[in-house]
């Protein structure tokens, strides 16, 4: 079975208006997302990874995107969390412009190829500006999977 982003990206682990103007923050607002709708079962477990994750090197990619991502056993299974901030989120991007769009892609160790091919297909998805310009532009979580479903290879 081919792995599709729209396959883990659920309509309850879409963040139409994330707060947090920095990255920690954000990361603090995303992790607390997901152990209100049991996407993780460690808080602390998974924002360690993932703030572990950041310090080694930025996952703001450019172009308005940032993929925080990081393996850790506070998920049972890969998650994968979308979130928009209509103020951008400093995520010490290369390009130096703030983050609109975020993906938060967690998974448990031993799904490690999974997560890899995760990674790679959001990237590609997100290299389309097009595409990019369609999820700032969505107004409600159901457009937001339409358009990764109608995009995704």
């Amino acid at each position: 079975m081919e792995l599709r982003i729209s396959d883990f990206l659920k309509p309850e682990a879409v963040m139409m208006d994330l707060s947090s103007k920095d990255k920690i923050s954000a990361i603090k607002e995303l992790v607390e997302h997901m152990v209100t709708n049991h996407f993780a079962r460690d808080r602390e477990e998974l924002f360690n990874a993932l703030a572990k994750r950041e310090n080694l090197e930025s996952t703001g990619i450019g172009d308005g995107i940032a993929i925080p991502h990081a393996r850790t056993d506070a998920v049972g299974d890969l998650v994968l969390i979308f979130a928009r901030s209509s103020i951008g989120v400093d995520f010490s991007a290369f390009d130096g412009k703030p983050s609109y769009i975020i993906f938060l892609i967690a998974s448990p160790e031993n799904k490690k190829s999974e997560y890899i091919v995760a990674l790679a297909k959001l990237s590609r998805l997100l290299r389309k500006s097009a595409v990019r310009e369609q999820l700032r532009n969505a107004t409600n979580n159901k457009e937001i999977l339409e358009i990764i479903k109608k995009n995704e290879e």
